[in-house]
């Protein structure tokens, strides 16, 4: 299961990207996700939240957007975006294709809870 080694390297990110000070803070870590990137979502959650149960992170969470998987034809510049693996060009039927998106396992955005005065 290497989603457990993807989760302890988000870990490792976001401890390096804030203090620990705010680390008690953080509530969302949102990451993009690509089709092709061979990465089970629902593991990395299930990951993420075993290994921060006893850190300061533990009330921090994963957000997880799911990039589609895009194509570009290299032979007419056709862009198209598949559900299951064509690797023929819809428009010409060539298979020289480049992959434009679907493969990203990228940490977006740290987010954090906002203080509160104490008012509500």
């Amino acid at each position: 299961m290497h989603e457990l080694g993807i989760a302890q390297s988000i870990l490792d990110i976001v401890r390096q990207s804030v203090t620990e000070e705010q680390a008690s803070a953080v509530r969302w870590i949102r990451i993009r996700l690509g089709q092709l990137s061979g990465v089970v979502p629902d593991s990395l959650e299930f990951c993420f939240k075993a290994i921060v149960s006893d850190t300061t992170l533990q009330k921090a969470a994963l957000a997880i957007e799911q990039m589609p998987t895009v194509f570009r034809c290299k032979k007419c510049g056709y862009r198209f975006q598949v559900n299951d693996l064509e690797y023929l060009c819809r428009e010409c039927k060539s298979p020289e294709l480049e992959i434009l998106s679907g493969k990203e396992l990228d940490i977006v955005e740290i987010e954090l809870e906002e203080e509160s005065d104490g008012n509500l």
